[in-house]
């Protein structure tokens, strides 16, 4: 007796659900795939861009720290910068009597109209206090300016007229007979003018500084022409 084949045909979609699903392994897989090497120089170049950056302001950072200290360094040298105002004899002219003795008798008696000038070169101005100047022959004093207090302004000349009394009283016989008497012989009386004028710098109103205005002067009185000529400043 033959057997009885069975009815029953496998079923294709039953064998297909029983297989193995490749995206369930791969999702139950405990090894994750590794970066790839686009993502890695992706990162490399990002911080490196970074990495740039960061130098280029550290570099501006210095440079304006170099900028901001020169300016400081050449305002302090420059602006800041303070010295000595300058006074000085400018010119002289005799008004009146214009006396003068002779060789045998010397002597003089003069009268000179004087022009002083204070000169401040600083960036801030001038304020100084009275002072005298004395004019002196060989050494020894023959008359006096008497000089008011006042202002110059920054980096600006004052000029100062006044009228100076100069007279040989006073002198010894041996000066007076002596080079005296020679230098009225030659045509020419050599002065001398020395003073200190005190004050202070003002810088924007907030810097003083204590500064003076000192004049040490020789100059030289023309006897024939009546006129002061030859005057030298230090």
């Amino acid at each position: 007796m033959a057997e009885k084949i069975s009815d029953e045909t496998p079923n294709p979609e039953k064998i297909n659900d029983e297989s193995p699903n490749p995206e369930k392994i791969n999702d139950e897989s405990p090894n994750p795939l590794a970066p790839s090497n686009d993502e890695e120089s992706i990162t490399a170049y990002s911080k490196d861009q970074n990495r740039k950056k960061q130098m280029k302001c550290l570099l501006y950072i210095i440079l304006f720290a170099v900028f901001q200290t020169g300016i400081i360094l050449l305002f302090v040298l420059i602006f800041m910068r303070i010295t000595n105002p300058k006074f000085r004899v400018r010119s002289g002219s005799f008004i009146d009597a214009f006396n003068v003795g002779t060789e045998a008798s010397p002597s003089f008696d003069l009268r000179m109209n004087t022009q002083f000038m204070v000169k401040n070169t600083n960036f801030g101005h001038f304020k100084y206090k009275d002072g005298t100047v004395t004019f002196a022959y060989k050494g020894i004093p023959v008359g006096n300016a008497m000089i008011e207090k006042g202002r110059v302004g920054a980096r600006s000349t004052k000029k100062v007229d006044v009228v100076v009394k100069l007279r040989s009283n006073g002198f010894s016989l041996n000066i007076r007979d002596n080079e005296l008497g020679s230098d009225i012989s030659s045509g020419v009386l050599p002065l001398t003018s020395s003073v200190k004028l005190k004050g202070k710098i003002y810088m924007m109103e907030v810097i003083k500084k204590k500064k003076y205005a000192q004049m040490n002067c020789s100059m030289e009185i023309d006897i024939n022409s009546r006129t002061l000529g030859n005057i030298i400043c230090k």
